[in-house]
């Protein structure tokens, strides 16, 4: 999508295969996160999952997205459902987690080869390192920050409570 000029622009799959138009986000802080259930990171859900429970009561016009890949090391092999089950029964995950993606290679989903783009990682790196990298999108649909798998959720909450004060 080459085109592309916001994070509205793009409608990845949900678990089912089905589009989710990201149109439906529009005016909202959006934390996007590449997932995997078998990984050394993988509890990084339940900070996620506690970042999330304490902001969305107080800011309805905050969202985090999961992109379940399986890109590195095999670590969610399973299927969408399969995956949807682990991280509501073992992390109590809440936000929306939607279809198994590539974040890297050839079949890279479009809103990813758009996020490395428009905010690479360190060094000019475009490239996704690892699971749990995470990008931050402004209410103007435009990529804020992005972090590397090392950081932890907890570390997050300034910059996002920051960018939601934003117009």
């Amino acid at each position: 999508m080459a085109s592309a000029t916001s994070f509205y622009d793009f409608k990845p799959k949900d678990k089912k295969g089905t589009e989710y138009p990201l149109t439906e986000l529009k005016g909202k802080v959006v934390l996007v996160v590449n997932t995997a259930s078998k990984c050394g990171f993988t509890p990084q859900f339940e900070g996620l999952e506690k970042l999330y429970k304490e902001l969305k009561p107080a800011h309805p016009d905050f969202e985090i997205l999961g992109f379940p890949c399986n890109q590195f090391g095999s670590q969610d092999p399973g299927s969408n459902d399969e995956i949807q089950s682990f991280c509501l029964t073992n992390y109590g995950v809440s936000f929306p987690v939607l279809g198994k993606t590539d974040v890297n290679g050839a079949k890279t989903e479009p809103l990813y080869e758009w996020m490395k783009k428009e905010k690479p990682g360190i060094m000019g790196y475009k490239s996704i390192k690892w699971n749990f990298e995470k990008f931050l999108i402004g209410k103007d649909g435009q990529v804020k920050q992005r972090w590397a798998s090392t950081s932890k959720p907890e570390g997050l909450k300034a910059a996002i409570e920051e960018e939601l004060k934003r117009k």
